[in-house]
């Protein structure tokens, strides 16, 4: 699910060239502050993994609450993370994972993106770039791909302005739609189709 993150960055940026590279995806040019690529997240991750995941302000709308061992964060890697279809960590230039983003199916012609960061990283554009990097390649990657769909909690403003500044359409509020950690929410839905424009 999107993190909460508040972006600051340029709504008219024009859209970074990217080439693939072993299953990462290398921004060219990327976002004023921070140049960022995506690499499939490993084990050796871990420690990187635990900044943001024992984070209550980056899991506050997310489906799980924080981490609190170390041991549960290995678990959580071995037996999601790894096996995942489609998960990549966000990394700086030196290859430092602060967060990591997902196309999940839904079902054949559908793909659900989420993705969370570091709280350290927000207002910088990151979410932001790793978005557009997704939503640039993964029809290619995927071509049975029809539409990338995203769901929002209403109140995490951050995350929607993510999504709106790539060129993802609101499509509206899905009322009373998830049960979040004992709460029943109302959650936006957003879609980018392949005849879709990235901003």
């Amino acid at each position: 699910m999107p993190s909460k993150e508040t972006n600051r960055e340029n709504s008219k940026e024009s859209s970074p060239e990217t080439e693939i590279d072993s299953c990462s995806l290398k921004a060219v040019r990327s976002s004023p502050s921070e140049k960022i690529h995506l690499r499939p997240m490993t084990l050796s991750d871990i420690d990187d993994f635990m900044v943001w995941a024992t984070d209550i302000n980056v899991t506050r709308f997310c489906t799980w609450e924080p981490y609190s061992s170390r041991e549960a964060g290995i678990a959580f890697i071995n037996n999601f993370v790894l096996p995942h279809p489609w998960l990549r960590a966000i990394c700086l230039d030196d290859d430092r994972a602060i967060g990591s983003i997902s196309v999940t199916p839904v079902d054949c012609i559908r793909g659900e993106i989420g993705y969370v960061i570091g709280s350290k990283y927000w207002g910088k554009g990151i979410a932001t770039e790793a978005v557009r990097l997704v939503a640039a390649e993964i029809f290619k990657e995927k071509p049975e791909m029809e539409r990338l769909e995203a769901l929002v909690d209403v109140d995490n403003i951050g995350s929607q302005k993510v999504l709106e500044k790539v060129g993802f359409v609101r499509e509206g509020v899905m009322r009373k739609f998830m049960c979040l950690k004992g709460n029943v929410r109302d959650m936006v839905m957003f879609s980018f189709l392949p005849s879709d424009s990235l901003l």
